[in-house]
């Protein structure tokens, strides 16, 4: 189930903005980030920065209106089977099993019944899923219903996964489980991940790198790589180390809060 070496993402000096009641509003400026094959980058920033609207633009839900987005040496041009999205709702279809979640992508691709139920088999045990097949998801948890999302995105086998704040529904004590499982996946897939979130020790736990952004239009202020080793256990974010990185992080979110804070007052 790992993959091969592609899933590399180039952005360069990328701008994203939109008409809104007359007036242009910039959500991305100048934005730049390379990423190298099965690389694991969370996007830090304040609310309102442009996260997930970089993430949609990778995904190609929205185009950009400056800049360049290459994936593999080819331009996003519309959405595709190669980037798979896993959003902070579960998005499941009530109507559809556990199985028929999982196995929908790969059907709209013309996949024969054997091998999409085999597939999606192996990536509900890979999410730790085997035996609920035929349960429907309003009889799941919050985060075994994440877990099905995050079976049905990687199950088109895609070069990157873009996950938007995808635990920040569930409970500290279950964000953390799911952490901690994403991180047991990525290590068998190795697709790379641009994983979007507001919570520092996520960001800093999961990822090589931490783009934290700037307060609108987003931009990267400092690119912090983690030094902590893999694989990571939860214990991690009480080392000095941990706690160092967190601290600059902490700073500069803080400090890009307070621009978006004071803009909004203008």
């Amino acid at each position: 189930m790992r993959g091969d070496a592609t899933g590399r993402i180039e952005i360069t000096d990328l701008g994203i903005a939109f008409g809104r009641n007359g007036r242009t509003v910039e959500a991305v400026r100048r934005f730049t980030l390379m990423t190298t094959p099965g690389e694991f980058v969370a996007l830090l920033g304040p609310s309102g920065c442009g996260k997930t609207t970089l993430l949609n633009a990778v995904a190609g839900f929205v185009q950009p209106t400056a800049g360049q987005l290459i994936v593999d040496g080819e331009r996003v041009a519309r959405p595709g089977a190669d980037r798979g999205m896993v959003f902070q709702q579960h998005s499941l279809f009530p109507w559809k099993t556990v199985l028929g979640n999982v196995e929908f992508g790969l059907k709209m691709r013309g996949v024969g019944k054997s091998e999409r139920t085999s597939r999606a088999r192996d990536y509900l045990n890979l999410v730790g899923l085997s035996g609920f097949e035929r349960a429907y998801p309003g009889e799941l948890s919050g985060g075994m219903q994440q877990r099905v999302g995050i079976a049905r995105a990687l199950v088109n086998r895609p070069r990157v996964l873009l996950m938007d704040e995808p635990f920040g529904a569930l409970d500290a004590q279950t964000r953390l489980t799911m952490q901690e499982l994403l991180l047991g996946v990525w290590r068998e897939v190795r697709t790379t991940v641009l994983f979007v979130t507001h919570d520092i020790d996520e960001a800093l736990f999961l990822a090589d790198r931490v783009a934290v952004m700037t307060a609108r239009p987003g931009q990267i202020r400092d690119l912090v790589t983690m030094k902590l080793g893999r694989p990571r256990a939860a214990e991690v974010i009480a080392t000095p180390e941990f706690m160092a990185l967190k601290a600059r992080v902490l700073a500069q979110v803080r400090e890009e809060g307070a621009r978006t804070l004071a803009g909004s007052r203008r």
